[in-house]
């Protein structure tokens, strides 16, 4: 299902959900800006010219068999042996690290989104890569489609920013003496990120989104839910861990530090993308309160709470699967990333034709470097104009 259709149908579950639980929630200005207007003419005239599709193409189904490859070649070669308990092992575990970032940023991704392909069939069932790696799709449809797509940097509904105590990412959260360090640690938790996505996270997502009421709006029940993920851990754990702890030689204790490390490689480079695109100084924070309203439409919203870098390669935005290109990609997450070095020239002389800003202008050096620095002003200010 496209991401505009899957946010219709969980809105009236958030605004009924939300008002009866007193969680706070805001809207955006109903009526479209004379920005966001002229944005959708002008992305549809360019779809019209060229007759393409909004969605992938072959390139998409070639990038699936490179990542997939990327994963699962690697790990037949563990589980069967080939490369010893030497170098090769770790070696070979680091190249499944970037097989599942891969996976992550390039196929899952996209077909969750409904942006993969055109038919409804194929996005649902590349979809579900995501739980042949171990994470949970339904999970992450809700928190990254509906709350966070929804709710950019508004903290109490936007989940990515919605961290432990131990961490701080908006200045509207608040500030601990152990967050003037969270600049040189955070980097520690970015590399058990997705550890704990395959371990815990997706059950504490399920157990909440219960409690919040959003599992309704997937179309699924609860006994569904739980069945779907007990059947998909059941098969992820098996295959990464109890097969080659069988036929690899190697011993179990090997086999779990390998695979840690696979982790920890996946872990940081998601997060080298994800969040220099969203967590940067002169990004635009909210807070969540009921019945609060904003002053800008959803459109212009996204472009004040999320920045590009690194456009100018072409090989980094194949690797990241386009999401060097955040700002196109939030305005319009159903189109497939393919498309977003060109639509990106549409974007930013809309944006600069009504005064809006687009942030396009870092390297992906200079973006860790920028996320860096934020870091380090949340761990030191409670609040900044």
């Amino acid at each position: 299902m496209p991401l505009k259709n899957h946010i219709i149908t969980f809105r009236p579950y958030l605004r009924q959900q939300f008002l009866i639980m007193q969680i706070p929630i805001v809207r955006f200005n109903r009526q479209a800006s004379d920005f966001s207007k002229a944005l959708k003419e002008r992305v549809d005239t360019y779809f019209q010219e060229t007759g393409k599709s909004r969605q992938g193409d072959w390139r998409m189904y070639a990038k699936t068999a490179v990542m997939l490859a990327l994963f699962f070649g690697p790990w037949a070669m563990i589980t069967f042996g080939v490369t010893g308990g030497g170098w090769m092992f770790w070696v070979t575990e680091i190249v499944m690290g970037l097989g599942l970032a891969g996976i992550g940023l390039n196929v899952m991704h996209d077909a969750n989104h409904g942006a993969f392909s055109s038919n409804k069939r194929v996005n649902s069932v590349i979809g579900k890569v995501l739980d042949l790696v171990g994470g949970s799709s339904a999970m992450w449809k809700i928190q990254h489609n509906v709350l966070h797509h929804s709710f950019t940097n508004i903290d109490g509904l936007d989940e990515d920013i919605d961290t432990p105590g131990i961490l701080r990412f908006s200045p509207d959260r608040p500030l601990r003496k152990v967050h003037k360090l969270q600049f040189i640690y955070a980097w520690f938790f970015y590399g058990v990120m997705t550890l704990f996505w395959m371990t815990a996270k997706d059950w504490l997502a399920l157990a909440r989104y219960k409690k919040k009421g959003l599992i309704k709006g997937t179309g699924s029940t609860m006994p569904q839910l739980v069945g779907e993920m007990i059947i998909g851990k059941v098969v992820y754990f098996s295959y990464i861990l109890v097969l080659p702890a069988i036929f690899s030689g190697l011993s179990f204790w090997t086999i779990l530090l390998g695979w840690v490390v696979m982790h920890a490689v996946t872990g940081v480079i998601l997060a080298s993308i994800f969040q220099p695109a969203h967590v940067l100084e002169d990004l635009q924070f909210s807070q969540a309160e009921t019945g609060a309203k904003m002053e800008d439409d959803s459109l212009s919203h996204q472009l004040k709470s999320t920045a590009n870098f690194g456009t100018g390669s072409g090989v980094f935005t194949w690797m990241c699967g386009g999401l060097n290109h955040q700002i196109e990609h939030h305005l319009f997450p159903n189109i497939c990333h393919i498309h977003f070095r060109k639509l990106a020239p549409i974007v930013r002389k809309t944006a600069e034709e009504f005064g809006l800003p687009y942030r396009s202008s870092m390297t992906f050096a200079g973006a860790l470097a920028l996320h860096t620095r934020m870091l380090w002003r949340l761990g030191r200010q409670k609040q900044w104009a």
